[in-house]
């Protein structure tokens, strides 16, 4: 395949010990672009070369990395763009959030709209890439399965349901190479001013299952959800559907 793919990844943590890590997601991003590209995968990275982390996606079996060289504290946004605007990709594979950081998930959007390309969410897998489009398939809640048809070039975050990373070996993560380019560095003021906390799950409320035998209890709990106050909006402007989203996220609480 002559596409040109590049997988964008970043530094994770250890759920437990918090200790830097390949971001999962971000291994599942180079995983899949691995199977789309082989040995032609591109694999970018905004931050620190120094960091030993980053070898461990060497260790998948990569022989270079680029690294676009910036400190803590630097905006990653407008170097990624300016570099994805200049690389001629076409596929550009990603995590949904990052483990460390803001972790915001708003970085896939920005990017997609600073370059102009279209933004699958959710991507379980890549069909196939014919004559400028692509078929993907998108992860669904309940396992469930989308196919889309996407214009090239295109951006995607990668869901959990894609490929597992295979493992990441000694000996190729000490042989491989990272590039590191210089990169016009911009302070991330938002995050200069902000205060990080840890996320917390919000607690959900059970639903009290009332039935006879162990099937009906069983056939309750796994029944497909049905809402009762969904809405899809179709052929609506701009106006239309942000106010129609901004009235769900004040119902919802999530906006006061």
């Amino acid at each position: 395949m002559n596409t040109k793919v590049i997988s964008l990844v970043s530094i994770g943590a250890h759920p437990t010990s918090g200790r830097p890590r390949r971001a999962d997601q971000d291994a599942r991003a180079v995983e899949l672009g691995l199977q789309l590209a082989g040995d032609n995968l591109q694999v970018l990275h905004a931050g620190d070369v120094a960091e030993p982390a980053l070898r461990a996606y060497l260790g998948m079996g990569l022989e270079q990395m680029h690294v676009l060289e910036q400190p803590a504290g630097a905006d990653a946004l407008p170097a990624l763009t300016a570099y994805l605007r200049d690389a001629g990709a076409q596929v550009v594979l990603t995590g949904s959030q990052a483990e460390t950081g803001e972790g915001s998930g708003m970085l896939p959007f920005l990017l997609a709209e600073g370059l102009g390309w279209p933004l699958v969410v959710g991507l379980a897998q890549v069909e196939s890439i014919n004559e400028g489009s692509a078929l993907v398939l998108q992860a669904l809640p309940r396992g469930q399965r989308r196919r889309l048809k996407v214009k090239l070039p295109f951006l995607a975050t990668v869901d959990n349901a894609a490929p597992k990373p295979r493992q990441s070996a000694y000996g190729p993560a000490r042989r491989g190479v990272l590039q590191a380019e210089d990169v016009q560095v911009v302070d991330d003021e938002l995050l200069a001013v902000g205060t990080l906390q840890a996320a917390k799950p919000r607690p959900k409320r059970l639903k009290v299952i009332k039935a006879k035998s162990g099937a009906d209890r069983m056939k309750a709990a796994t029944a497909k959800a049905s809402g009762g106050g969904g809405q899809v909006l179709k052929g609506v402007t701009a106006q239309a559907g942000a106010e129609a989203i901004l009235k769900l996220l004040i119902e919802e609480g999530v906006v006061r």
